[in-house]
C-alpha cells in the first residue's frame, strides 16, 4: 500500500471514543476534567470527520477510475485497427517490404 488506509471500523472507533468522551465530559464534576473530556471529544470528532471524507474520496475515485477503464474499453471496441481485408482489393497495399526497403537504400 502507498500509504495510510482509513476503514469504515477506523471511522467506528473514532466515532465511539467521541461518545465515550462525550459521556465522560457530562458525567465530570470538576471543571478541568470536563474539559478535557470535551477536548478529547473534539480531537475524537475530527479524526471520525477525516476517515468519514477520507473514505468518501477513495469510492469517489474507484468510480472515476472504473468509468476511465470503461471508457477506454468501449474506445478499443469501436477504434478497433481496420483488417486488409476490410479494404476494397484496389486500396490494399500491394508493395512489398523487399521493394520498399530496395528504393530507399
Amino acid at each position: 500500500m502507498a500509504g495510510p488506509f482509513v476503514r469504515s471500523s477506523n471511522l467506528q472507533f473514532f466515532l465511539a471514543r467521541a461518545e465515550q468522551a462525550r459521556v465522560e465530559a457530562e458525567a465530570a464534576t470538576l471543571d478541568h476534567v470536563r474539559e478535557r473530556c470535551r477536548r478529547s471529544e473534539a480531537a475524537w470528532s475530527a479524526l471520525a470527520d477525516k476517515a468519514h471524507r477520507g473514505e468518501r474520496l477513495r469510492i469517489e475515485d474507484q468510480k472515476r477510475k472504473a468509468a476511465v477503464a470503461a471508457s477506454i474499453s468501449n474506445e478499443d471496441d469501436i477504434q478497433e485497427e481496420p483488417t486488409e481485408a476490410d479494404f476494397p482489393t484496389s486500396e490494399r497495399r500491394t508493395t512489398s517490404i523487399r521493394t520498399v526497403i530496395s528504393t530507399v537504400r
